[in-house]
């Protein structure tokens, strides 16, 4: 069962290689959609996959690459949107 989630990462998450990282975990888990930078400092992602897939890049948001310092996470369910691929939208 596929599941589709809109997740706002919140700390000091861009200028550390955050949306690459997200990426680049997201294709490893087969979890397709989008992340992107925020102007308030945060990053936002949308994750579509099969629920246990979503739910370990929700894990892995929660402490990010290396450098990242996450915060909090701002979780939303979301309608299945049929996304093939997992992008940087820039």
């Amino acid at each position: 069962m596929k599941t589709n989630k809109r997740i706002k990462v919140i700390g000091k998450v861009q200028g550390v290689f955050f949306r690459k990282s997200t990426q680049e975990k997201a294709r490893e888990l087969d979890v397709s959609g989008w992340v992107k930078n925020e102007p308030d400092g945060s990053v936002l992602a949308e994750l579509e996959g099969h629920r246990h897939a979503v739910m370990a890049m929700e894990a892995w948001l929660k402490q990010g690459p290396e450098k990242a310092e996450v915060d909090n996470l701002i979780i939303q369910d979301g309608e299945e949107q049929g996304h093939t691929s997992f992008e940087i939208i820039r």
